[in-house]
């Protein structure tokens, strides 16, 4: 499989919406509920959301394409923690790290955490966090290999579930 990665702008926000919803539907529908997959897909997932993050200049989003066609299969969302815990000041959370699962096992995962690491030392952040759902052993297992350790957790809402999620942290 052949890709590319790049910084997304104001007109990727439809894209970003879909994958953003592919790649939900495909890591949940088979442990979350339909309703609450399609109430946080509307909401969390929407054009509008996408919107807001692509114009704070505070927010890099990396889209991930295929080649040829350019069709969207990944991206990342780097911004603000917005985490129960006390955040460093240089401190960044990413928020969101999706691919589709064909391209799983491809090497993009890797390479789009690489670019959102590198992405956050060029933002002169030097800690990133995330959250992950405590049942997802794939995402949670990638993590840890790739430096990550559990500093915390959250509470996370997905529709009108409410999930004990992980923090994880990694010095850059």
């Amino acid at each position: 499989m052949i890709w590319r990665l790049r910084r997304a702008g104001p007109g990727d926000a439809p894209a970003l919406s879909l994958v953003a919803s592919a790649t939900f539907l495909d890591t949940y529908a088979t442990v979350l509920t339909g309703a609450d997959i399609v109430a946080h897909c509307t909401t969390k997932n929407s054009i509008a959301t996408f919107e807001t993050w692509l114009s704070d200049p505070a927010t890099i989003v990396t889209l991930a394409e295929y080649e040829p066609g350019h069709a969207p299969i990944g991206y990342t969302v780097l911004t603000a923690p917005d985490f129960p815990i006390e955040p460093g000041p240089a401190d960044v959370e990413l928020r969101r790290i999706y691919l589709m699962k064909q391209a799983q096992g491809s090497g993009l995962g890797a390479a789009l955490m690489a670019r959102a690491l590198e992405d956050a030392t060029a933002a002169g952040r030097t800690r990133v966090l995330l959250g992950v759902w405590d049942q997802n052993t794939r995402a949670r297992a990638f993590y840890e290999r790739q430096g990550f350790k559990v500093i915390g957790a959250r509470q996370f809402t997905v529709g009108t579930t409410l999930h004990d999620d992980p923090v994880y942290a990694r010095a850059v």
